[in-house]
């Protein structure tokens, strides 16, 4: 890949998110009553709908008519090479399950990196009438209003969101697992949608996330959110968010919940 001599200004290309983000809620939102599914991708509990692919293509025609150099990851379409320094990294439904049920609890996530860093990030909750958005360095927002995770409590005060994996023999390892942090916490909650978990956790309704599974689709976006929120947002044994495990908190709980997950060998499936 070719590189262009200045980086672009991480405030236009989350005015850019933002943006494509609100257009593309809007037929998404409007077209969920009475959407099928469309077909399965790694098990039957991984489902793709028409409205995963019209979105995302909407997204992509969007984001690359502004800026035609761009490279572009999305969910349902892959990996798309660039000539610039800017990739985005899109999900145009996160949370496909509850959007085929008629739950509100889904998002359009959608993240700039630049040089391999995510910059700027929008997510749009359609439903909830939610917009959150974040620049590198510069803060989350909740529409206009900044938003600032809540101090750090106890383990045993966290209430904590988690998910579950596609594949049986994960969820049966996730399942394990979660009978051993639930005597160790407040309690847990499962939306469904990590774009919606982390988003959630920028605003103080969860005290900490984990789940191990998701791809840089699910995280990159909701993320930056977070950890500009003020919350730590990585993997286990301090290493970057991976497939492995994805966990976000405040710093001092992240610790804690680091070394119970690890403790319970969280990021394995046998």
């Amino acid at each position: 890949m070719t590189t262009t001599q200045f980086a672009p200004d991480p405030r236009a290309l989350c005015e850019i998110a933002v943006r494509v983000a609100a257009e593309a809620g809007e037929p998404a939102a409007e077209g969920q009553e009475g959407i099928t599914v469309l077909h399965t991708k790694s098990s039957p509990t991984d489902v793709v709908t028409e409205m995963d692919r019209a979105t995302e293509e909407l997204i992509r025609s969007r984001l690359l008519a502004e800026r035609p150099g761009d490279a572009f990851l999305g969910e349902e379409s892959g990996d798309e090479d660039g000539t610039s320094r800017v990739r985005w990294i899109v999900d145009p439904i996160d949370g496909t399950v509850n959007y085929l049920y008629g739950s509100p609890d889904w998002g359009v996530a959608i993240a700039a990196e630049v040089d391999g860093q995510v910059v700027a990030a929008a997510v749009n909750l359609p439903r909830r009438g939610e917009m959150y958005r974040a620049v590198l360095g510069q803060g989350a927002f909740l529409g206009q209003e900044r938003v600032t995770a809540p101090e750090t409590v106890p383990l045993d005060r966290a209430l904590v969101a988690t998910g579950f994996g596609y594949f049986a023999e994960r969820r049966v390892r996730q399942a394990q697992v979660l009978l051993d942090v639930i005597p160790r916490v407040r309690d847990i909650r499962r939306t469904g949608s990590a774009a919606v978990d982390l988003c959630a956790l920028a605003v103080g309704r969860y005290n900490a996330y984990y789940e191990r599974g998701l791809h840089s689709w699910d995280w990159s976006a909701p993320g930056l959110i977070a950890s500009e929120a003020g919350l730590r947002v990585g993997g286990l044994r301090g290493g970057p968010p991976s497939n492995d495990m994805v966990i976000a908190a405040r710093p001092e709980l992240y610790e804690q919940i680091d070394r119970m997950l690890q403790d319970l060998g969280a990021d394995s499936d046998g």
